[in-house]
């Protein structure tokens, strides 16, 4: 059976070169050329003057949070669509997170929603730019500045995303990367931290490296994390680097593929701002109110054909119940319901796209056949 996955990494170019380079130089560990290189690289793609490497983007989001000064205490915004470790990050830092809804023509955090959440405590915004959508940074860097707020960007999906013409990850005071094995480009897992500002770049690396002073060994003046990056994943991530250019190229090309392709389908496509560039690290189409997504899922998985459905909302898990403060989020669950991620990786042909999109037709009217069939039919 043709077997389609949801996401897969493309290891073609200088990774298996770079990586026996690190074995024969024995430097195998959380420092060596290759993650001096991998950030200085990063940092000029970001077009931002720091980028500190770590080894996974809950790490990076962690450490970008208290270099932001966040702490116990305090209250971060958190749009509740959205992966959990924006949330377990703020509760890493001893602080609490707020959910607000978000805008339903960019599944990324709503500006309007923002300053009904906020206290006196609130110390941060978080703008997560959503399966590679970025989230309207111009109305947030307004109200942060306003109410004195910091502004943090989750870039984790959204590597060489743009908003009105500028890169994300030095957009906000502190951003985010990640480079998991399903990411735009991938270190196995990593992430980085980028800025502008050197302040907030020394405070997150001296958090990433248990604290020690960088001008005096064995000395901790702060508690930190051993957040370091191995020179082998900074290996293959300079190798991922290399190659980016043709990473969001081909992304594009397959988002293209499927809009031709699902032309004409009952599903909603993924969202496009015209002050924005989508690099749809997940294709990610909303289903029909009236059709069941696990019927949908089961019928694409006997055709081989991997899917992944969209986030569950924050304030809906167990840990994070209280986090909406009795508010209703109508957008992010509406969306996390009908949501589904579809096969996107750059691996993927037009023939596959196709091969997919044919499949999405006929399982949605095989989910709607099933569910008015009488029972016992």
């Amino acid at each position: 059976m043709r077997k389609i996955p949801v996401a897969e990494p493309v290891l073609a170019g200088n990774e298996k070169k770079y990586v026996m380079d690190c074995l024969d130089a024995t430097w195998i560990s959380g420092s060596g050329k290759y993650v001096e290189a991998f950030e200085e690289r990063f940092a000029e793609f970001c077009r931002v003057p720091h980028a500190i490497a770590v080894f996974n983007g809950t790490a990076a989001l962690h450490v970008a949070l208290l270099a932001m000064g966040v702490q116990p205490g305090d209250e971060v915004i958190v749009p509740a669509l959205t992966y959990v470790a924006c949330a377990n990050t703020v509760r890493y830092c001893g602080a609490t997170p707020v959910f607000a809804d978000v805008d339903p023509s960019t599944w990324t955090l709503d500006p309007s929603t923002v300053e009904s959440r906020m206290t006196l405590r609130t110390k941060a915004i978080m703008a997560v730019h959503l399966y590679g959508h970025p989230a309207d940074m111009d109305a947030l860097k307004v109200m942060a500045a306003r109410h004195g707020l910091a502004l943090v960007e989750d870039a984790a999906e959204a590597h060489g995303a743009r908003y009105k013409g500028q890169l994300v990850g030095g957009l906000g005071e502190i951003a985010a990367f990640s480079f998991y094995g399903n990411k735009i480009i991938t270190t196995g897992e990593g992430g980085m931290v980028t800025t502008m500002d050197a302040e907030a770049a020394r405070q997150a690396r001296l958090l990433k490296g248990q604290g020690m002073d960088p001008n005096r060994r064995y000395w901790f003046p702060i508690i930190g994390y051993n957040y370091r990056m191995t020179n082998i994943q900074a290996a293959i991530g300079l190798a991922q680097l290399e190659r980016v250019d043709w990473f969001i190229e081909r992304r594009l090309e397959v988002a293209h593929a499927y809009a031709r392709w699902l032309e004409g389908a009952d599903v909603v496509l993924p969202p496009q701002a015209q002050w924005a560039q989508n690099v749809y690290w997940l294709y990610s189409v909303c289903l029909p109110a009236d059709v069941d997504r696990s019927l949908v899922v089961e019928e694409l998985a006997t055709k081989g054909i991997e899917t992944r459905p969209f986030f569950h909302p924050l304030h809906l898990l167990p840990p994070y119940a209280d986090g909406a403060k009795g508010d209703p989020i109508p957008v992010a669950e509406d969306l996390a319901a009908r949501g589904l991620n579809l096969p996107s990786s750059a691996s993927l042909t037009d023939d596959d796209v196709r091969y997919v999109s044919e499949a999405l037709h006929a399982s949605i009217d095989l989910a709607r056949q099933k569910k008015v069939r009488p029972r016992g039919g």
